[in-house]
């Protein structure tokens, strides 16, 4: 879990894998306890994928869903891969549960999105029954749009790109539109002459809302907007202020309206089982990188600060300094990782956080390392740091062969000796990494080696101790020597 800064609301992230699809999230808990949910969708270029982030929602009472459009890296409307539309089903049944968790019903629901997340926004809307649904700059003719505008985004919905899928999937909004059941839903559409898609993607589609009850054309002729992004950017303050009234319960049309029915006190077990189940954070089974480099409370020039560790169980690790990202080097097979700034850091103390992510992107706990960056040139070569990722400490190794992986960024060279005796050397590669498959047969049984790193002037690390047991092997002696063999 992670929190936004003290005066913003307190955002969760998580995944859902309960579909075909994992779906990632964000939450925030209702304000003074409102009994509504605002799913946002996000635009095109929205920052990582999600939309109206930034604090543009702060003041919104409501409990607020954003919802990612990243799938395998790309976007998708959050509607198919491939042409499978297991992503809808996925992302159908993501706004169904926290709905439930919270307890409530498809009239207490917003649908929310500008551009490619309005069109999400509509899509779901109609489709699965929620009430309310603003949706500004839509695209109905999706198909034809990510062809012109999002090649990768039309590559990953279709896999091949053909006329009859572009077809296709221009038909999805606009047969929602037409078939949904959903007539009394309080729609808000938002465009702008100014919109250069307006011709094209909403248009011609605006009679196929006739005779829902409350079907409401923003059209805002404003000479201030310049394109398709501006129609949103100008209306933000407009549409968060429809927002609010629409989540307290005030649909604007002729008639009477019933608002308010917060609820402070009320319980938020289930929503809070529900977070806490779908968490993106993994921190029991999925542990923290290991920092070698810099250690705790270094002084480091502030062009020579390079950073090493492990990361067992992850694929990259997310590096960030005060809220903000700062790199996401990839993890090697044998959990190793390392990663240098191009840029130098400023001087003075720096807090760096990190944390692990794996291959369906859940997160390990987090790691902090303190470090001050100094205007000091660098000066004679620091020995290198050694670390041992494999075997890990006290690990039963079936034999025969045991093979040691590890970093020493800064050395050429790990020696292995057991009990002063010499076993071997290998050679460390450029990015710090090394691994040393012996040559000979292991003993069955208790072993303490130790390694030591040594760079080109010939400073060493410290020794570094690896206990293992070797199981399930034997000596057979053969002609010319002896072979290992497995029980």
């Amino acid at each position: 879990m992670s929190s936004t800064a003290k005066n913003e609301r307190r955002v969760i992230t998580g995944v859902d894998p309960s579909g075909p699809v994992p779906v990632e999230y964000r939450f925030s808990h209702a304000k003074n306890g409102s009994r509504h949910l605002v799913v946002v969708f996000a635009n095109l270029n929205a920052p990582d994928e999600y939309g109206m982030g930034g604090g543009i929602l702060e003041n919104v009472r409501s409990n607020i869903l954003w919802i990612r459009d990243s799938f395998d890296g790309a976007n998708s409307y959050y509607l198919c891969k491939g042409m499978d539309f297991g992503i809808e089903q996925s992302v159908a049944g993501l706004i169904a549960r926290v709905m439930n968790a919270l307890s409530l019903t498809p009239d207490q629901c917003t649908m929310f999105g500008s551009s490619k997340g309005g069109s999400a926004a509509l899509h779901f809307g109609l489709k699965f029954g929620y009430r309310n649904i603003i949706a500004s700059a839509p695209q109905f003719r999706i198909g034809t749009f990510v062809v012109s505008a999002m090649a990768n985004a039309a590559r990953a919905m279709m896999g091949e790109v053909t006329e009859d899928k572009v077809r296709f999937l221009d038909s999805v909004l606009p047969e929602v539109v037409r078939g949904s059941a959903n007539r009394a839903a309080n729609i808000y559409l938002v465009s702008s002459p100014q919109d250069r898609q307006y011709p094209i993607h909403i248009e011609p589609f605006l009679g196929l809302f006739q005779g829902y009850e409350n079907f409401n054309f923003i059209f805002n002729d404003s000479p201030l907007i310049s394109g398709h992004d501006k129609v949103t950017t100008r209306n933000i303050p407009s549409l968060v202020s429809l927002l609010n009234l629409v989540s307290h319960g005030i649909t604007p049309r002729i008639g009477a309206v019933r608002n308010g029915l917060e609820e402070p006190k009320r319980d938020t077990s289930a929503i809070d089982a529900y977070l806490s189940a779908t968490s993106q954070v993994r921190g029991d089974d999925f542990p923290a990188p290991v920092v070698l480099m810099p250690a705790a409370d270094e002084r480091l020039p502030a062009r020579a600060i390079r950073f090493a560790g492990s990361a067992p169980g992850a694929v990259r690790v997310s590096i960030w300094e005060n809220g903000k990202f700062q790199a996401s080097p990839p993890v090697g097979p044998d959990g190793s990782w390392i990663w240098e700034r191009e840029t130098p850091w400023a001087k003075g103390r720096h807090v760096v956080r990190l944390f692990g992510v794996d291959a369906d992107n859940f997160h390990s706990g987090r790691t902090e390392v303190v470090f001050t960056a100094t205007d000091e040139p660098a000066g004679a070569a620091q020995p290198p740091v050694l670390s041992v990722t494999s075997p890990v400490p006290g690990q039963q190794v079936q034999g025969p062969a045991v093979r040691f992986t590890g970093l020493a960024p800064g050395a050429v060279r790990v020696d292995f000796q057991e009990r002063g005796a010499g076993l071997g050397t290998c050679e460390v590669t450029a990015d710090g990494a090394w691994t040393w498959d012996p040559a000979f047969a292991w003993n069955e049984g208790d072993h303490v080696v130790e390694a030591v790193a040594v760079d080109a002037a010939g400073n060493a690390s410290a020794w570094a101790s690896v206990p293992f047991a070797l199981m399930n092997a034997y000596i057979v002696p053969t002609q010319g020597g002896y072979t290992a063999t497995r029980y």
